[in-house]
């Protein structure tokens, strides 16, 4: 019995020993995996970060155009005819009355130097009639015959040219002409098209802006075109608005004027139109490549320093407190000092209002004076320690960076 007593004994201790040692070892290598994780270096983010700063905002109301000329026409003719005369090439610059084509008129000329003729013959008449009728010879019935044919004759000849003029073509205004639509001896009918004529010095924008913002719209106001919303190098003004709603689409027509010396737009041409409204102070605003959209939202990262926990897991300070360093040691260990304090990049979400040029509004979330990392927020995390570096762009890559240099 006392040694069935003695070898249950000796089986509890060492029951007792192997699960002691086991609890001692997992509470060793919890320490030891914690003490690891606590002297693990840091892992640094370089990034580019810009201060927010109030600005001023120039609000607009932006729209798709299409460019019209100011005056343009397709011309036609009034008569029929065979073409004889062809007197542009296409793009031509045209004067205001230049003749630009001639059917034959030899009928029309035929009849109107007969008309000239039969003119000339009543108006020596008349010339005769008054001087018997000053003489007492004539009679009043006389003369009065010679001045109503001598009158018709003139309205006759005034009938015959307008009827020869009917074969030329003059240009309206003056303007480019567009290419030549009719061959030499081609028979033309009335309405044919022979040519689009348009006045490319000043354009008008045809645009249209949804009803609600009908009321921020006045004649006058300054307008930015461009083939794109980053490039509205184009100015004019607002010319009319059309003070009806188009009941279908709820929309509002808009016209504007625009300069175009050096022709550079073109009738029918597309372009990104901006209505400029009155500027605004005090907009907070960041560049839109610091924004980045969640299905959560819209955040940032905002540089802070790092609090003193965050600090502190930085193993280089404790092997400092273990064992100075001395030598070339001492002075690499040195060198993070002078890098300045900590940074940490805080998650933050934001509410944007306006964009425009690569800016964006920030209605909440960020105040005046906060740092907001521009470029390299890809790789961040909320409380990812980075530095902050603005002679590099840490978007490109390194073989870019290396050639811009």
């Amino acid at each position: 019995m006392i040694k069935r007593y003695i070898l249950r004994f000796i089986l509890l201790v060492l029951v007792a020993l192997v699960a002691g040692g086991i609890v001692w070892f997992n509470f060793f290598r919890d320490k030891m995996i914690a003490q690891f994780f606590a002297n693990m270096p840091v892992n640094v983010l370089t990034v580019s970060a810009n201060k927010v700063e109030p600005t001023t905002w120039t609000p607009g109301v932006e729209a798709i155009g299409t460019v019209g000329a100011s005056m343009g026409v397709d011309l036609t003719m009034e008569t029929s005819g065979v073409v004889k005369e062809i007197m542009f090439k296409a793009n031509d610059r045209i004067e205001s009355g230049q003749l630009l084509v001639r059917l034959d008129d030899a009928v029309e000329q035929a009849d109107l130097a007969a008309a000239k003729t039969k003119a000339t013959l009543d108006q020596q008449a008349l010339v005769r009639a008054q001087a018997l009728r000053k003489t007492g010879v004539g009679t009043e019935s006389a003369l009065d015959t010679a001045n109503a044919n001598a009158e018709t004759s003139i309205a006759q000849v005034a009938k015959a040219q307008a009827t020869a003029d009917l074969k030329l073509l003059k240009a309206p205004f003056a303007g480019i002409a567009g290419i030549p639509k009719i061959d030499l001896g081609q028979f033309v009918q009335p309405g044919n098209a022979i040519v689009t004529l348009q006045d490319m010095d000043t354009m008008r924008v045809d645009f249209t802006v949804p009803e609600q913002q009908r009321e921020k719209l006045k004649v006058g106001q300054p307008v930015s075109f461009g083939p794109t919303s980053d490039a509205l190098s184009f100015k004019g003004v607002v010319t009319g608005i059309d003070p009806k709603i188009d009941p279908a689409s709820r929309l509002v027509s808009v016209r504007a004027r625009i300069d175009n010396p050096e022709g550079r737009l073109s009738p029918g041409q597309f372009v990104q139109v901006r209505v400029e409204l009155p500027k605004e102070d005090n907009v907070l605003t960041v560049p839109q490549t610091a924004l980045t959209t969640s299905l959560y939202g819209d955040y940032i990262y905002v540089v802070v320093p790092a609090k003193p926990k965050d600090a502190a897991a930085q193993p280089a300070d404790k092997a400092a407190e273990a064992k100075p360093a001395t030598g070339a040691a001492a002075a690499s260990e040195q060198k993070p000092a002078a890098e300045g304090p900590a940074l940490v990049a805080n998650q933050v979400f934001v509410k944007v209002g306006r964009r425009f040029g690569g800016v964006a509004e920030i209605v909440e979330g960020v105040k005046a004076g906060d740092d907001v990392v521009t470029a390299g927020q890809n790789r961040l995390s909320n409380g990812t320690h980075v530095k902050v570096d603005n002679t590099i762009d840490p978007s490109k890559p390194v073989e870019k960076k290396a050639s811009a240099q």
